[in-house]
């Protein structure tokens, strides 16, 4: 008996007679604990009161893509399965008659994403499909996109556009000087990293033309890459990257016949190689054109509009900061104004721009940012916006006037605490919307407007909603830093069996910089990593210091310009210590920092610059020193280097290396084509000249996300555990 009370206990103790504990890492990283559904591949037909997606055909074991009306739901098959012939699509584009569809397959990653590959015009009468290019290499064609008539379809192979009639077959060659170097109709690394830009042409309104970009790398640095691990014998593999300060691609818009001859360049004035021509597109069923001309410190944007080849100024807007680039602007009232984001009067607002330029009106007054505009009901003359005017955790659905009249109304429902995205019609009548918090998985509905009221719920992911409760996990609570000067928000999440009368170690997991926000009210996957870390025992958290992509105004994101190193690392650490004061439960002797990429050489030049706070540290495919980081970026929102103890060294974390205290791992993919392994490297010798020990991981030929090859990812994240274990 007394065998078994003593076996009883033991097992009491190892967590057989409790609950299991219910994560494990090797669950999260294979995708098997929480799996949500959405609505695949799903695209607005032209009358705006229907939508086509994929959906999968068990009994022929393929996909086929099929109609449903929004108001009633009537499901039409519009291309059978036995049309697609198991042919696996990754996208798919109707002509303007819907009489024809180009679908892409075999899709190949170029840069970042899967751009490049093979396209097959569908018939929709016949159902009969051929290859596009047939003349060309396979999985080498990009952005195939219909004629305005239907009739042609224009494409890029090898940096080279091309024009295909579809009756004939007849391949035209538009452009001939495609190369390594010379980019036609696509873009080079910096401009989709750092202006989301790839697709590279555009049809004019009566498709007798294309304007195009074209990008000269040449004369730009050029990065080496090592593979050590394909060969008997490395192979560099070279990309053209223009650092801080370093000569920039020289870009250029053209327009070309359809027909084929000679290039009609716009001739924008200034150096190519001291600007940036982030955005261009046709004002709709017409010939002319708009370009968008950053100068190089991007602080300001020139709008040109060019009419039978001459460009004229449209438009200017400056900032002393930077100036954000402009999307989704519209054409209204017969392309007699347009739509313009700007934050002229310190918040980011919608404006109503005449042709002309003459004319500009706010549409959205108030003291809260426009986040980003979904929608347009040009017959009621309304546009839906995101936004949020108190929660900055959270997004919502308004709307406003587009003749500037009237007020801005709230539409999300008011219950529904989160964030709210909506995939809007084109006309405005209807909008796929999409609700989740921390708490909730994504719930897919079809909504109607202007009523807002929602039609019919399409997915809920109830059974991963049923998963996530059964798990009982701590909830993330959101919380508030008063650092003085500013209140910054918070979230954190304690243990399950949580005592306040103990101490617990601190994991901060940050980001910091203008490109992203880490505190948000949103599904994240269940964000089961952190929530594993403090099943394990931690008080995990993040902050959101100024300087993150957050709707706070203007001076809130703008403050951190020239500041990046300085003003983010200063306020995570007063947040920190003012929570450690609030929080007596946080051990203040055992605060670990972690982030990634730019969260990453935030946490060094925390571990570095406030030691006495900062305990151990993991950090992540960081930047070591700004200057190494591309252009675009960092002047962006560091200005140009001006020399010694500017703020590119101050805010570097290289140069504080010799006052590292405590516990760091430092984490890079040598296959970073985002941020090189170089920073990695420069850190270490850093760390050695000032003898200072730490601990490193090297992924070979991985890149900036760590994910390639078999059990990266857990390996990453079974690695970050041991190390949080042995030093925390």
């Amino acid at each position: 008996m007394r065998n078994l009370l003593w076996i009883g206990c033991l097992l009491l103790s190892l967590g057989v007679f409790a609950q299991d504990k219910p994560l494990t890492i090797e669950k999260i990283f294979s995708g098997g604990v929480l799996q949500t559904k959405g609505v695949q591949m799903m695209k607005w037909m032209r009358d705006g009161n229907s939508y086509s997606l994929t959906e999968y055909n068990k009994e022929q074991q393929a996909n086929e893509i099929v109609k449903y009306d929004a108001a009633d739901n009537q499901r039409t098959v519009l291309v059978p399965a036995a049309w697609l012939d198991k042919v696996r699509i990754q996208d798919y584009t109707w002509s303007n008659d819907s009489r024809k569809m180009l679908l892409f397959c075999n899709a190949q990653r170029v840069w970042r994403y899967p751009t490049r590959g093979d396209y097959q015009v569908l018939d929709m009468t016949t159902g009969k499909r051929r290859p596009l290019g047939a003349t060309l290499p396979a999985a080498s064609l990009m952005f195939a996109k219909f004629s305005p008539d239907g009739n042609k379809v224009a494409f890029v192979s090898r940096n080279n556009i091309y024009v295909e009639e579809l009756v004939t077959q007849k391949i035209t060659q538009l452009t001939f000087d495609g190369s390594d170097e010379i980019i036609n109709g696509t873009f080079d690394w910096m401009y989709e990293e750092e202006f989301d830009c790839r697709d590279g042409f555009r049809w004019s309104g009566d498709g007798k033309s294309i304007a195009y970009w074209q990008s000269d790398t040449k004369g730009t640095g050029v990065f080496y890459m090592i593979n050590n691990t394909d060969s008997l014998y490395s192979r560099p593999i070279p990309l053209p990257y223009p650092k801080v300060g370093t000569t920039l691609s020289a870009v250029k818009v053209g327009i070309v016949p359809v027909s084929g001859g000679q290039t009609q360049w716009i001739d924008i004035p200034g150096n190519p190689r001291d600007n940036y021509l982030p955005r261009m597109d046709y004002i709709p069923q017409s010939n002319d054109l708009t370009v968008h001309q950053f100068n190089r410190l991007q602080n300001c944007n020139t709008v040109w509009l060019v009419h039978d080849g001459q460009p004229t100024v449209l438009l200017t807007e400056t900032d002393e900061a930077w100036v954000d680039a402009n999307d989704r602007n519209q054409w209204i009232d017969g392309n007699s104004a347009f739509t313009w984001m700007s934050e002229r009067d310190g918040w980011r607002h919608l404006y109503r721009v005449s042709r002309d330029g003459k004319s500009i009106r706010c549409l959205t007054p108030g003291n809260f940012d426009v986040i980003s505009v979904t929608g347009t009901d040009v017959e009621k003359g309304f546009f839906y916006f995101i936004a949020t005017e108190e929660n900055f955790t959270q997004r919502y659905l308004y709307r406003a006037t587009l003749n500037g009249k009237g007020k801005v109304q709230k539409i999300s429902p008011a219950e529904q605490k989160g964030q709210h995205n909506y995939n809007f019609s084109p006309t405005g009548k209807w909008a796929l919307h999409s609700f989740h918090n921390a708490l909730t998985p994504p719930v897919y509905s079809m909504v109607q407007f202007p009523s807002g009221k929602t039609a019919r719920i399409l997915e809920d992911n109830a059974e991963t909603k049923k998963k996530f409760d059964g798990l009982h996990l701590p909830v993330k609570e959101f919380i508030k830093a008063d650092i003085g000067h500013i209140v910054l928000d918070a979230w954190m999440i304690k243990p399950k069996d949580f005592d306040p009368a103990k101490k617990y170690p601190v994991i901060v997991d940050i980001y910091g910089e203008p490109a992203g926000s880490t505190v948000q009210d949103s599904w994240g996957g269940g964000d089961l990593w952190h929530q594993y870390l403090a099943q394990e025992g931690y008080i995990v958290m993040s902050i959101d210091n100024r300087g993150t992509n957050v709707p706070r105004g203007r001076q809130w994101r703008k403050c951190i310009y020239k500041n990046i190193g300085t003003v983010n690392t200063d306020e995570q650490a007063a947040a920190m210590r003012k929570l450690l004061s609030e929080y007596p439960f946080m051990d203040a002797a055992r605060v670990g920092i972690t982030g990634w990429s730019g969260g990453g050489g935030l946490t060094l030049n925390c571990m570095f610059r406030y030691p006495d706070i900062y305990k151990t540290g993991i950090a992540v495919a960081f930047i070591s020193r700004l200057d190494l980081y591309d252009a675009a970026y960092q002047e962006r929102y560091m200005g140009l280097p001006e020399g010694k103890d500017d703020a590119y060294q101050k805010g570097s974390p290289l140069n504080y290396a010799g006052n590292l205290q405590g516990n760091l791992l430092i984490v890079h993919g040598t296959g970073d084509d985002n941020v090189h392994y170089q920073n990695c490297e420069m850190l270490m010798n850093e760390l050695i000249r000032h003898k200072k020990m730490f601990s490193m991981l090297a992924y070979p030929m991985r890149s900036h996300g760590i994910y390639e090859g078999e059990n990266t990812s857990l390996h990453l994240r079974l690695s970050m555990e041991k190390f949080w274990k042995e030093k925390l």
